[in-house]
């Protein structure tokens, strides 16, 4: 990997929406591009072996399935990305919220074959990595705002970790 080697730190707890903590909680200290790199290959040997009927299946009423957990992990990382991308590059522009069970509701998700949905992760996180591995440590500390709370695109790169941590957590408890 020939990104940027930036001096690894933890986000700062004012650099994020405190809902998200528990994501960047579950996140070990290392280089964080690399640990983005690492999840990617394995969640999509993970995935990979989850036979299909399973992508349909909720494991309880009002639950997502399977397939609409994927595509709100590629949602979440595609805005959470865009997001990184403004404050980096020095947009002070108030960026809105998401909601993200509407983002699901309207995805389509369901419809899709699990070879597709996983073909789309990976190059939603090979964007990811594309362009965090560019950033500068001043790129990763700037301060931008989304939802009404202050970010950093480093806070940001531990948030989309944490969030994929946490979902590999639900999707061997409850579909596997």
């Amino acid at each position: 990997m020939n990104h940027t080697v930036m001096t690894i730190h933890r986000p700062e707890e004012t650099t994020f929406n405190p809902v998200f903590k528990r994501y960047i909680d579950s996140v070990r200290d290392e280089d964080i591009v690399a640990l983005l790199a690492r999840n990617k290959t394995e969640m999509i040997r993970f995935l990979e072996t989850i036979g299909w009927e399973k992508w349909e299946h909720a494991y309880a009423p009002g639950k997502w399935t399977l397939a609409e957990m994927i595509g709100h992990l590629i949602d979440f990382e595609r805005i959470f990305t865009y997001r990184a991308l403004r404050i980096a590059r020095n947009d002070t522009t108030p960026l809105p919220g998401f909601e993200q069970d509407e983002l699901v509701k309207f995805s389509g998700a369901p419809q899709r074959l699990p070879a597709a949905l996983v073909r789309e992760y990976a190059a939603v996180r090979d964007a990811t990595l594309q362009l965090f591995e560019n950033f500068t440590d001043e790129m990763w500390d700037r301060e931008g705002t989304a939802g009404g709370y202050t970010f950093t695109p480093l806070s940001i790169a531990y948030i989309i970790a944490g969030h994929e941590i946490h979902h590999r957590q639900m999707i061997e408890k409850n579909y596997c």
